[in-house]
């Protein structure tokens, strides 16, 4: 567990996180982080559920049309 403060920023809030958990999260500055609300709290990732959706629903179109993909790659 990692603890970390809020921090005023301006006129809001925010939070600075370690090297530590930069690292774990394979982020950097400008990438985005999502917050899931959980039973127990809330849940920070890297990961986003509908980038996640698209990516499932171009592997189906890629493995269909995979020869005609293959031919433009030429």
């Amino acid at each position: 567990m990692i603890e970390i403060k809020l921090r005023k920023i301006g006129n809001s809030l925010g939070v600075i996180l370690p090297k530590e958990a930069l690292a774990r999260l394979k982020v950097g500055e400008g990438d985005a982080l999502f917050i899931t609300e959980a039973p127990d709290g809330f849940f920070v990732s890297a990961y986003d559920e509908r980038v996640a959706e698209q990516v499932v629903v171009a592997k189906k179109g890629m493995r269909k049309y995979r020869n005609a993909l293959r031919e433009l790659a030429k």
